[in-house]
């Protein structure tokens, strides 16, 4: 409102006084509940709430970034001049001298569109509901140890720069998931729903959760749990496979999302996150996959963990190709990163809280669907494997070499689905892997899966991304155990 513009124009004019090149400021309110049920008990039940301010100037080239939970005038001053003497501070070190693009101020709102929000929802009926899909899964015998969570997110922001910016977004964060894991004689399976490891996740409100129907997937997961304790492991061999989306999704986020950051790229995340092999003299040149192979990093499409107003720079979020026809065409950049290869920012700027400074981040990064129906996909398989929902994953540091486990792989004989086998995993090379991808399933099969728990930074952050995929069918793939 009104208070926090004066706020804002103080600060402003704080940075300003100051004499610096460039000043901005944020400020984050957020609020997060979590509930969690295990084998017909309410394990944890846990909310917080946040408040705070970022300062990030830059002065002779170089970066001062200060922060505070508390919201005074007094504070405001020490802080601003407290990021000015660390940007000072580090420009007495020689180095490259940081260039921001050109981008034009933005003033504007946003919001994440909901129907009803999931912090007016009754905490009983969520854990009523919670309780009644964990009754179904333990229904089967065999079941172990039974799951099932929520958790949401609301977040407040406030963005003002010395250029004009002035900013105000809402975020609101829904998600959900739950898991069967079954043991017998030393062994150890698991099946999750909608997908693994929490769930998924969306920018939306409680009709997000409803939509799931969780209660009535419960016993499908509990059942091939069970099953999947007496089925054989995969032969090693190499063959056809097909990814169902949501494993999909997670070997984008793996060999595509990561590689094509460009501060990777460019060296300054190596001693935590690694580098990349997709180095700057590739970009509209190299080829990263089949001609069938078109991903965008899309800040705008409706529900993605990634998806927002503008980026924590102030930057409108946009639509952009990373790979076209198979050809490497676009990074994840920022204001300081994009004019070193030529270009304007990409919008992926993204820091997760008042008090850590913005990084390059991914939004979302997305598949687009080709033109086969499943079904039809599967028909014309006369020997492969389907494989569903990550169990585990490993890649290089470059993002080149990489395993994959799934929880489930199914054999494809003669364009049939039928044995079920166990602990099945598949490797390949980056390039290699996208190459060989020969069919893409449509729109019709095409989902939006939200990954709440991307790590990256010293010290570390943790991102809210997406990948949006079809199931897509890949040639000539090892895997085994």
């Amino acid at each position: 409102g009104v208070v926090v513009r004066k706020y804002f124009a103080k600060m402003v004019a704080e940075m300003l006084g100051g004499k610096v090149d460039y000043g901005d400021v944020r400020v984050v309110e957020s609020a997060d509940e979590s509930l969690v049920v295990k084998n017909g008990r309410v394990e944890s039940v846990s909310s917080s709430a946040d408040i705070g301010f970022g300062v990030r100037v830059l002065v002779d080239g170089c970066w001062g970034f200060s922060a505070s939970s508390l919201i005074t005038k007094d504070e405001a001053e020490r802080v601003v001049k407290q990021a000015i003497g660390i940007a000072k501070a580090s420009s007495i070190v020689a180095g490259e001298k940081v260039k921001l693009d050109a981008t034009k101020p933005a003033v504007g709102k946003y919001s994440s569109k909901y129907e009803k929000d999931p912090f007016e929802v009754p905490i009983a009926e969520k854990i009523e509901l919670l309780l009644e899909v964990d009754s179904e899964i333990r229904k089967e015998k065999g079941i172990k140890v039974s799951r099932a969570r929520m958790g949401f997110e609301r977040t407040d922001k406030v963005f003002a720069s010395t250029e004009g910016a002035l900013i105000e977004q809402r975020f609101l964060e829904s998600g959900c998931g739950i898991s069967a894991l079954a043991v017998k004689e030393g062994d150890v399976q698991v099946r999750s729903y909608p997908s693994s490891f929490g769930g998924n996740y969306a920018n939306s409100g409680y009709e997000f959760i409803l939509g799931m129907d969780l209660v009535g997937n419960a016993p499908k997961i509990a059942e091939e749990a069970v099953k999947l304790l007496n089925a054989k492991k995969c032969p090693e061999k190499v063959t056809t496979i097909i990814l169902e989306s949501s494993q999909l999704a997670l070997q984008i986020h793996e060999s595509i999302g990561h590689p094509v950051e460009l501060d990777r790229v460019l060296g300054t995340e190596a001693s935590y996150a690694g580098t990349s092999f997709v180095t700057t003299e590739k970009l509209d040149k190299f080829r990263y996959g089949s001609d069938l192979v078109n991903v965008y990093a899309d800040a705008t499409v409706e529900g993605g963990l990634g998806t927002f107003g503008f980026d924590d720079e102030g930057v409108p979020g946009q639509r952009i190709p990373i790979i076209k026809g198979g050809i490497f065409s676009g990074y994840l950049s920022s204001r300081e990163t994009a004019p070193i290869i030529g270009r304007k920012s990409s919008s992926a700027m993204r820091a997760d809280g008042w008090d850590r400074i913005p990084l390059i981040r991914m939004t979302n990064i997305n598949l687009e669907p080709g033109e086969w129906k499943l079904e039809d996909l599967i028909a014309d398989t006369d020997d492969g494997l389907f494989l569903a929902t990550n169990k585990s994953w490993s890649i290089d540091d470059k993002r080149l070499n990489f395993q994959f486990g799934t929880e489930a792989a199914y054999r494809i004989k003669k364009g049939k689905l039928g044995e079920l086998y166990k602990n099945t995993v598949y490797t390949g090379i980056t390039p290699e892997f996208w190459a060989s991808c020969d069919a893409i399933c449509s729109e019709e099969y095409w989902k939006l899966w939200g990954v709440p728990n991307c790590g990256k930074g010293q010290p570390g952050q943790t991102a809210h991304v997406g990948h949006g995929t079809a199931p897509a069918r890949f040639r000539n793939v090892r895997v085994g155990i």
